[in-house]
Order: C-alpha cells, then structure tokens, then sequence
C-alpha cells in the first residue's frame, strides 16, 4: 500500500512552480509507554492543574497563555492574538538559493520528509530533480506549515525529492564551544587507530543490519508479566580487566577484532520482529 500524503505544497524556483505532495520519510512505530496507576486500586491517575498561588485546581477553560518577560511577571495573550502571530501557511517551499550539498554539515539536519509529484507537476519534479542530480547541488529555502517557518533543504535520492527541515543557524552550538583539551596525538597511536578502524570499515551504509535489542528486552519483560511471570534483574556481566594504557587498548582491540573476524557483518538476515503484548495477546484471545 503506497503511503498517504500528509500535506501538500508547491515549490517555487524561478518563474517555475511544482506542485509537490509530502509523505513522512519514516513509519512510526507502537512507542512503548507506562501509565500511572493508583497502587490501591490499580486504575490510572489523571493530572490536573494547580494555581501556584491558591494552590486550587484551575480547568482548562479558565486558562490563558502569557509569556515571562521578567522573573513571575506574564504578559497575556488571548486566542485571536496567538493566531494572528502564527505564520500564514502559504503551502510555498521557496528556494532562494542552490548549494552544493557537500558543503551543507549534518548537524543542521532536523526532520526529513518525501515529495512527492501532485497532479500536473510530473514534467517539472522530474526536471528539478534530475538537475540536482547532476549538478551536485540542493535547493536552501524556506516553508511555512503549522504557524512556524522552517528552514528546509530539497535534495535528490533515487529519482525523489527530498526534504530536510533544517536547523536555523542561531539553534546550533558552536563546536569550538566543546572543550576538548590540548593532548597531542602520538604517530604509533594513530597508525593502530587507523588499523583498527580499517578493520571493521564496511565499504556502504547498511543499518538494516541492527535493531533496537533495548526495545526487544522490554517488550519481552513486557510479555512475561502478561503472562504472569515475574521479572527479574539479569546479573551483570563483568567487562574485563580495565586498560588504562591507551596503546595497550588499542593492542587488544585490535587483537580480539582479530579474532571476531567478520563474523558480525556475514550475515545480512534480520533478526525475527517480536510482537507487541498487544499483538500476543490478540492471538492468545
């Protein structure tokens, strides 16, 4: 089944438009999520609302949005004047410039979604897309959605355009910010570095190779206690002698990545889904 669209819009370069449909570049998956529960009774809790002040229950009819201009002191905005300050969504993705995409840093990538050609935009999509390819380049502009303008990237993958919300330059920190000492680098150290990393390098990117084995555990805890099993902590496992000596770890990484070969990356089979407790117990009904 094709994925539904989740909004539509237009890019505009140029004198020429696109009209373009938005699909979300990933499929969310059931979020494993506890509730709080009334020990005596075992029924959920329900939050509520508390004056600061009096502290009495406040409804959310009787509530009013303001913002902290000084330490406790609000400035209130009713629901006319919120909605004026949203941006207007033009449903236009503008692109006021081209940059080649290997200049543009990871870190600026926020959220990801697929266009998609809307009806007439065939000809156009395909020619935009087709040019970026080749050119090396991706579109830089902005789009409005939801009351925020975003900052958004169009690049090319496989024949399809893709979207990057991108962070705006002011959300970032500066890397020279980190504090990352003035230790020097030792030459035999970085040549076993290097060995080390040639070792487990794998020549493309392949991360239908790895799962959540995280979410795996708590979902198997999860239907142990369905069934009436108790759950127990696993005892923890000792991680061996402790290296202080850098070159020393860098020995014995390379010593026991040796020893593992390839047997980690052979095999490209994933591991079998387990269902959710929902899931089991459906098929126990």
């Amino acid at each position: 089944m094709p994925p539904r669209s989740i909004g539509k819009a237009t890019i505009a370069f140029g004198l020429v438009s696109v009209p373009v449909s938005l699909y979300s570049s990933s499929e969310p998956r059931e979020e494993i999520s506890f509730h709080y529960l009334a020990k005596k009774t075992g029924s959920r809790v329900k939050q509520q609302y508390v004056d600061a002040g009096t502290q009495e229950v406040v409804e959310r009819k009787e509530m009013v949005k303001g913002y902290e201009f000084a330490k406790d002191q609000y400035v209130i905005f009713s629901a006319e004047e919120l909605k004026a300050l949203d941006e207007k969504a033009t449903g236009m993705i503008e692109i006021l410039e081209f940059v080649m995409l290997s200049e543009v840093d990871r870190e600026y990538l926020d959220k990801v979604y697929y266009l998609g050609p809307d009806k007439g935009g065939d000809r156009a999509y395909k020619l935009l897309a087709t040019a970026l390819e080749e050119t090396g380049r991706a579109g830089l502009g902005q789009y409005a959605a939801r009351g925020q303008q975003h900052l958004v990237l169009l690049r090319p993958r496989d024949g399809v355009l893709v979207m990057e919300q991108l962070h705006y330059a002011d959300e970032l920190r500066a890397p020279t910010e980190i504090p990352v000492g003035d230790s020097e680098v030792k030459k035999t150290e970085l040549a076993l570095a290097k060995q080390l990393i040639e070792q487990a390098a794998s020549d493309g990117f392949s991360p239908e190779r790895y799962h959540d084995t995280v979410r795996d555990r708590v979902l198997e805890a999860i239907n142990r206690k369905v069934e009436g099993h108790e759950i127990t902590a696993e005892p923890a496992h000792e991680a061996g002698g402790k290296i202080i000596d850098l070159m020393e770890a860098l020995k014995a990484s390379l010593a026991k990545s040796g020893d593992k070969g390839a047997k980690d990356g052979e095999s490209d089979e994933k591991p079998a889904a387990r269902r959710s407790p929902r899931a089991r117990k459906r098929k126990s009904a």
